[in-house]
């Protein structure tokens, strides 16, 4: 019999034995449930710690009225006392071998798989994800950590010889680490991002201080554990639960945190940037969001479009960083594909996310209820709703953050084709043909992914050509504009999606967390 470890679930998994899958992951919802309620602590040095203050309370998005846990709540002190730790540990982790550090690494990426289904079980109670969406948030994580592992092995840990000016003397670049990084969370993928971001600093030599999102603490309570099943030396990732209100200037304006890694809106990102570095510049390595188009001309498969917007639109009810927000269809199909879409999108099936025939659930707290229904009210005004537009509150859906699915038909100079909602609203524009369809695709301050659906190669180069987005897609059914997977596709977010250009899942950024040093001895 298949073991849980052994399943490969990925977002776009479309050969598994479903039965065998759903029995793992019932039999973990079901451990996972029985958990719910208690109180957990901070983890700083390697040992637990309680904070005196009010605890971060973790409600359910799908009910809101059940109570997950209890997270102690890190002030100012618990910070300060994580960064001290780290610095402490730092020396002797950096000046590990890197092979060592795989080492850790790769226990560390074991213990997920081992865990994956409990994981997953987790982010359906607490961030509200369909089974196969958190199944392939658990996976990412493992694989995340095993290609920066992979990836420090064929650079030979950053070490290699340079040049040289004279025949005595012998000169080599190496990579080294900058030192204590803080890891600051989002909510959507509370597993694979905060593993991919902590992975690749612990990786590179440096130690973390960990801040999960305040709506995910549990998730990232399940990485620390990970982390600890491990080995990882104390002090060399801290987890910090609490309130960015709270914790947030004692965290990124620590003189003692050498760089930042930082998923998130790009409103904290630029303050993070603005106000990180003060005596010389620090690193900020930031994902920040995006409004990411798709484009279907007049020669694209209708069905296969359609097919593959609805699920880059309303998958994790359009709260990722990669979701398509936004579809500029060639006037000569415009109706059709508008029909199909509708079509498609009419019958997604809506409820409790760990059920396992729901494919759209909540969206992750009332915040974002209020934005999706702030966005439905300024489509009104010059534009048509075609579906959707009303937040649910038929039976069980009155309990949590649940809203329809929405596609809204707007003219192309309408607010909404530019502003970054995080909710399960596509706005759908006719355009005259592929050059206008680009110019209002480049228009948004954002440029992470983008997708087109087009039969001719030579629309596609021009597409990939001329888009100004990091992620690009051609004819994918699967996932107009989602779906990146590590080693697979880099996400690498342009404009302001990100502040290097080198993303995750790809082979330049676990080197991103060091600095070169060169070293020229004369013999």
């Amino acid at each position: 019999m298949t073991t849980a470890a052994q399943f490969k679930v990925t977002y776009t998994s479309a050969s598994l034995d479903m039965g065998e899958f759903h029995k793992h992951f019932d039999a973990a919802l079901a451990k996972m449930k029985a958990a719910i309620g208690r109180d957990h602590p901070l983890t700083i040095d390697g040992k637990s710690v309680v904070s005196s203050a009010p605890p971060l309370e973790d409600y359910m998005p799908s009910d809101s009225a059940v109570l997950l846990g209890r997270f102690s709540s890190a002030q100012p002190e618990h910070v300060y006392a994580a960064v001290s730790a780290a610095r402490r540990a730092q020396k002797a982790w950096g000046a590990l071998p890197w092979q060592k550090r795989l080492e850790y690494m790769r226990r560390a990426s074991a213990a997920i798989r081992d865990r994956k289904f409990e994981i997953g079980a987790v982010m359906s109670l607490e961030v509200g994800k369909s089974r196969m969406e958190a199944m392939g948030d658990a996976e990412e994580s493992a694989d995340l950590i095993d290609y920066y592992c992979k990836i420090m092995e064929e650079n030979n840990g950053y070490i290699r010889p340079l040049g040289k000016l004279s025949p005595n003397e012998n000169t080599r670049s190496v990579l080294r680490p900058f030192g204590v990084f803080a890891c600051i969370a989002p909510f959507n993928f509370p597993m694979a991002l905060s593993a991919g971001m902590s992975s690749a600093a612990l990786i590179a030599g440096n130690t973390v201080v960990y801040k999960p999102a305040q709506d995910t603490p549990w998730t990232g309570l399940m990485l620390n554990e990970c982390y600890m099943a491990a080995g990882l030396p104390a002090g060399v990732f801290n987890y910090v639960s609490g309130k960015a209100s709270a914790m947030g200037d004692a965290l990124w304006k620590n003189p003692e945190v050498d760089g930042i890694v930082f998923t998130g809106s790009k409103e904290v990102g630029m303050r993070l940037a603005r106000e990180f570095s003060e005596k010389w510049p620090k690193p900020v390595l930031m994902e920040l969001g995006g409004k990411n188009p798709a484009v279907v001309t007049e020669s694209a498969d209708l069905d296969m479009a359609a097919e593959g917007v609805m699920r880059s639109a309303f998958g994790l009810q359009g709260q990722k960083c990669s979701a398509c927000s936004r579809v500029y269809v060639d006037k000569k199909v415009g109706a059709a594909f508008t029909k199909l879409l509708l079509e498609k999108t009419a019958a997604i099936k809506i409820g409790e996310p760990s059920d396992k025939d729901v494919y759209f659930g909540p969206v992750i707290n009332k915040k974002a209820v209020d934005t999706f229904l702030g966005a439905v009210e300024s489509a009104k005004k010059g534009g048509e709703i075609l579906i959707g537009g009303k937040k649910l509150t038929e039976g069980n859906l009155s309990r949590g953050h649940f809203v329809a699915p929405t596609i809204a038909q707007l003219p192309l100079d309408h607010e909404l084709f530019q502003r970054e909602l995080f909710v399960p609203f596509l706005s759908l524009g006719i355009v005259s043909g592929l050059d206008e369809a680009i110019a209002e695709s480049n228009k948004a301050e954002y440029g992470l992914t983008a997708g087109i659906f087009s039969a001719k190669p030579a629309e596609i180069q021009k597409f990939f050509d001329e888009v100004e987005s990091g992620v690009c897609y051609a004819n994918r059914r699967t996932g107009a504009t989602t779906g990146a997977w590590p080693g697979v596709q880099s996400f690498c977010g342009w404009k302001g999606s990100g502040s290097t250009g080198k993303g995750g899942c790809g082979p330049y950024y676990v080197s991103q967390f060091m600095r070169e040093q060169s070293r020229t001895i004369m013999e």
